[in-house]
């Protein structure tokens, strides 16, 4: 007769097995649907089971993880000499790491149509949608120095029993990110190398921000209820938790490439992973969230508080302790603050972010030249200072690959139309993409030079890499 414990793992592989319904039975299937490939499944065993369960597979499940980036990526430790990020903590990461093909170069490659990559199954797997460390659980999973840090400082649990973070070190941003102000930027980074944290905050912050914007800072960095961080039975982490805050993710207003699901696709097999973007130079960006268009911060800001956080599902975040915040007195106190944020300083750009030819090199200044013509980036990443245009853009990457294969659980389909991204102080933000599937700036240069069809020399490439690294 089969113990307590074989029964839940039965009931875990059947969760599992429901999570890949393929996307062909979704468009045949005999309505209604299963309730779980729309709302979040409540725990139907004590939480002391549950997480005994997690912690015994989660070796096997990192495990899996780990050989899918070892088969997708180069995840050795090459920096480019002398190439740091803008706080001069980390160095810029070198190289292409999607690993090609066996047989086939970037350049045989870039010369076939997509209909003989995709027949032929030639696309590097790293050019994928890549899946979420656990993709049928899903929920936000922080990087060591982070759980780290924020335990040393409040004494607050980001770790989880299930899951940890799946991306060496070296290929995310610096940690703790520099803090640059649109009202002072004779300061350069204001953070003094800290981690803002409800610790140190006011400390830091007196004297240089408005009583408006310190209480906007105050409730970016204080945590509410989350899908996976609470105080209920289905929580991942071992103690009851007050939850997450807006600065976890988006460390001192940046990035330390914490991930999560996409909160816009259902079922949860087809979430796609979603990286941590960076808040700098909001100030200039007209739409917010990779799929949803949102048209203000604000409007973002109250979005995810009432949904549990990129959960996008608020019946869940009421039982955990929804957050509703008041639009006049807080969320626009918070879009304040958020709203202050700069880039990093670019000195070889001028005022209209153009490369000074006295100042950039004859490298770069190839690069910029790629950028506006050939290489076509500037038809999203161009006109204005903030290199970006505001849209929504669907790079159709299907073509390149037969839909409906699947990776750790996930099941892979189109992106669609995903908002452009800004790229100014890009060499600060990786790992790149949406969800984080191109390691390093040279990945991204051949990601593009595929999916746009532009045939760049190797020289090209080179240039437009330098060209990027001194936006």
């Amino acid at each position: 007769m089969s113990g307590p414990r074989e029964i839940i793992a039965f009931i875990l592989i059947a969760i599992t097995i429901a999570f890949s319904v393929s996307a062909h039975a979704l468009a045949t299937a005999t309505y209604p649907l299963p309730a779980d490939l729309i709302y979040r499944s409540f725990p139907t065993f004590p939480f002391s089971e549950a997480k005994e369960l997690d912690e015994r597979t989660k070796p096997r499940v990192m495990k899996r993880q780990s050989s899918l980036l070892e088969e997708r990526y180069d995840l050795s430790d090459c920096p480019v000499k002398g190439v740091m990020m803008s706080g001069r903590r980390k160095a810029v990461q070198a190289g292409v790491r999607v690993k090609l093909p066996k047989g086939v170069s970037w350049d045989t490659l870039a010369a076939k149509s997509p209909d003989e990559i995709r027949d032929q199954g030639l696309l590097p797997r790293g050019f994928l949608p890549l899946p979420h460390v656990k993709q049928s659980t899903g929920g936000q999973v922080f990087p060591e120095v982070q759980i780290n840090e924020i335990g040393r400082q409040e004494g607050r649990d980001l770790r989880r029993f299930d899951v940890g973070f799946d991306l060496p070190d070296h290929l995310t941003p610096e940690f703790p990110p520099p803090i640059f102000l649109t009202t002072h930027p004779e300061l350069g980074d204001v953070s003094h190398g800290e981690l803002l944290t409800t610790r140190n905050f006011y400390e830091i912050m007196s004297g240089i921000i408005t009583p408006v914007q310190m209480e906007g800072l105050r409730l970016l960095l204080t945590p509410f209820p989350q899908e996976e961080f609470n105080e209920t039975e289905d929580r991942k982490v071992a103690e009851e938790s007050l939850g997450v805050a807006c600065l976890d993710c988006h460390s001192n207003f940046h990035t330390n490439a914490a991930f999560h699901l996409t909160p816009d696709v259902r079922p949860q097999a087809q979430r796609f992973r979603l990286d941590t973007t960076s808040l700098r130079g909001l100030f200039n960006q007209q739409i917010h969230g990779s799929k949803r268009s949102l048209r203000s911060v604000e409007d973002f800001t109250e979005f995810e508080q009432r949904t549990a956080y990129f959960n996008g599902d608020h019946v869940s975040a009421a039982r955990k302790g929804v957050n509703l915040l008041d639009r006049a007195s807080q969320a626009s106190l918070m879009a304040q603050m958020e709203n202050m944020i700069d880039f990093p300083p670019a000195p070889k750009l001028d005022a209209l972010g153009r490369l000074d030819p006295s100042l950039a090199s004859k490298q770069e200044l190839e690069g910029e030249r790629v950028f506006m013509g050939k290489g076509r980036c500037a038809l999203c990443h161009f006109p204005g200072t903030a290199f970006m245009d505001n849209n929504m853009h669907d790079l159709k990457l299907e073509r390149f690959y037969k839909i409906g294969q699947k990776a750790n659980d996930l099941l892979m389909s189109p992106d669609g139309p995903i908002k452009t991204f800004t790229l100014r102080g890009i060499k600060d933000s990786p790992p790149y993409l949406h969800d984080g599937r191109l390691l390093t700036l040279a990945d991204t240069v051949e990601f593009f030079n595929l999916v746009l069809g532009t045939k760049l020399a190797q020289q090209e490439k080179d240039a437009l890499v330098a060209y990027l690294v001194a936006l």
